[in-house]
């Protein structure tokens, strides 16, 4: 990895060449037991985490079983990055439009609602496009990818049953440093790796609108370091508050007591 390639956080103990190759057996042996034989479908951005996962699903099952579907909502500023990956990764992808069916159910929202949050409406879209994912999926034989990484999942930075569903999640044990490192290494376009991380949605940065940026979050998970008390309180708040995005459906379990006799 090249010196213009490294994040700006390193830890020693993380070598990405092991942490990729144990990434694809993990990828090959999830397979082999739900789904032996059926191809994965990801959502791809242009950002480094679809990036990265993509480019493990390559590794792990070959280019042919690895579909990518790009879901511009109208015009996508950085479509072009999305093409750039799956043209350098020569994976198979399909490009899905999401406007007509955001702009359909939002004119049918605001009709019946008394009113529609502007949040609501900054994560339609991720929702509709994963809904767009599964429908791929089962026309094709295949199984969701979820793209989230440790540092987004930590403070649940992520749309429930939006980005945050799939079937199956590679990298939600890497934080973004680490995340960027392995992209490098499996020899992902620079300009993938380095991008700026956005929703896509609000027209802002992750770190704008986290308050933070990734590089004080990493090492905060990783080493417990950090500098700032506000910004410890805010992170460890959103921890907190977003557990319920790392859990299936919480569920009531009835137990009938035995009647006394």
């Amino acid at each position: 990895m090249s010196d213009e390639m490294k994040s700006p956080i390193e830890y020693e103990e993380f070598d990405p060449s092991k942490a990729v190759k144990a990434t694809v057996e993990w990828i090959r042996n999830w397979f082999s037991e739900n789904g032996a034989g059926c191809n994965a479908v990801i959502g791809i951005s242009g950002g480094k985490d679809s990036s990265v996962v993509a480019a493990l699903l390559k590794e792990a099952l070959g280019k042919e079983r690895v579909i990518g579907v790009l879901m511009p909502n109208g015009a996508q500023s950085d479509i072009d990055m999305a093409r750039l990956l799956v043209d350098h990764l020569g994976i198979r992808n399909y490009t899905i439009n999401i406007k007509e069916g955001f702009d359909g159910l939002t004119e049918e929202l605001k009709r019946v609602l008394p009113e529609v949050g502007k949040d609501t409406l900054i994560n339609l879209p991720a929702r509709i496009r994963m809904s767009t994912l599964y429908a791929v999926a089962q026309s094709n034989n295949g199984r969701v990818a979820n793209t989230c990484n440790l540092s987004e999942d930590w403070v649940g930075y992520s749309t429930r049953y939006g980005d945050s569903a799939g079937d199956f999640s590679p990298c939600s044990s890497f934080t973004t440093a680490e995340i960027r490192a392995m992209g490098a290494y499996l020899g992902l376009p620079e300009v993938l790796v380095k991008k700026v991380p956005t929703d896509g949605l609000s027209g802002l940065s992750d770190e704008e609108k986290l308050g933070f940026t990734y590089d004080v979050l990493d090492r905060y998970i990783r080493t417990g370091e950090i500098h700032d008390d506000e910004v410890k309180a805010r992170i460890d708040r959103l921890h907190k508050i977003n557990q319920f995005k790392l859990r299936y459906m919480d569920s009531f379990v009835y137990k009938q007591e035995p009647e006394n006799r």
